[in-house]
């Protein structure tokens, strides 16, 4: 292979591929592709090499991946009026105008939900009196409400789970909220809300467990997770500072996504998930457990 043809194949590829494009080019010219078959077999050597070379796009073969088929449902938190009515005629039970009614029932305003996790905690306590913030946790919650502080948003409620470390958190967090309502709420409280698929081996909670507990989660996805009032008129920004597992779930649930995923994902204490849910019922996830506003040497996840 000459020189020249070298230059325009390597400038044809990019990384590691224009690297495998030179080291084809280099044993060619010491004999390692091998001329005892003739000239046509040290080409489809060659061009064995480069097509390996290539992304999977490049080559022939089929690599797109396929569709699942499974549709978005507008109306998974059952708030859509277009159910009320069927093929443009009202339901019995509705007013004398239709169209109007339909439109004055539709959401007009944006919610934004952030999720905090909790800061880091005592693990080795006894009950959950004890489970308390360590040192380390209360200043990861001193970080957390500054950085929601300093995005400037006008929040209109924080809702905490009742468990000491929750409660901690949300308490520390609200120093830097003046003005911002405080609520507690026992759905929010830690759990197994569904058996994860795979499967662990650190933590197994028993059959009786996943069924309260996935009862009880799921009972708060609905209370919180779910598109604007028709009576609200400007987007809202409300904060939940709760758990784990109970925000992973939510955030599965939210995207429809299969929900025994929740174990994939990961987060940090003290960070923030931001979902936000639209009036036609879209929902976007905008950050999933961000974490860096903290300093490297303050993050944990326990």
């Amino acid at each position: 292979m000459s020189y020249r043809r070298t230059i325009k194949l390597v400038c044809g590829f990019a990384g590691g591929s224009a690297v495998l494009v030179v080291a084809a080019a280099a044993a060619e010219s010491r004999g390692y592709f091998g001329d005892t078959q003739g000239a046509r077999s040290g080409q489809w050597s060659r061009f064995n090499i480069l097509q390996a070379a290539q992304p999977a796009t490049w080559s022939t073969g089929n690599h797109t991946v396929q569709s699942t088929g499974h549709a978005w449902d507008f109306n998974w938190d059952k708030r859509d009026p277009s159910p009320l009515f069927t093929n443009g005629k009202k339901k019995e039970n509705s007013s004398e105008d239709p169209s109007s009614e339909q439109e004055n029932g539709k959401p007009k305003a944006t919610r934004n939900i952030l999720f905090i996790r909790h800061s880091q905690y005592n693990l080795s306590g006894n009950g959950d009196h004890e489970r308390i913030l360590t040192p380390l946790g209360r200043e990861q919650a001193e970080f957390t409400g500054q950085r929601l502080a300093a995005l400037g948003l006008k929040y209109d409620i924080m809702v905490y789970s009742t468990m000491a470390r929750a409660t901690e958190t949300a308490n520390i967090i609200s120093k830097y909220l003046p003005g911002v309502a405080l609520v507690s709420c026992d759905l929010l409280r830690e759990g197994a809300p569904i058996e994860p698929v795979p499967p662990v081996n650190h933590w197994k909670p028993d059959a009786v467990q996943y069924h309260e507990d996935g009862a009880r989660i799921e009972a708060a996805f609905r209370r919180y997770i779910h598109r604007a009032d028709p009576k609200q008129k400007e987007d809202s920004y409300e904060i939940i500072v709760c758990h784990a597992n109970v925000i992973r779930y939510f955030v599965c649930r939210a995207l429809q996504f299969p929900p025994e995923g929740w174990l994939r994902m990961g987060l940090n204490n003290g960070s923030i998930t931001w979902l936000t849910v639209r009036p036609s019922g879209r929902v976007a996830l905008r950050t999933l457990g961000d974490s860096g506003f903290m300093p490297p040497d303050k993050l944990t996840r326990t």
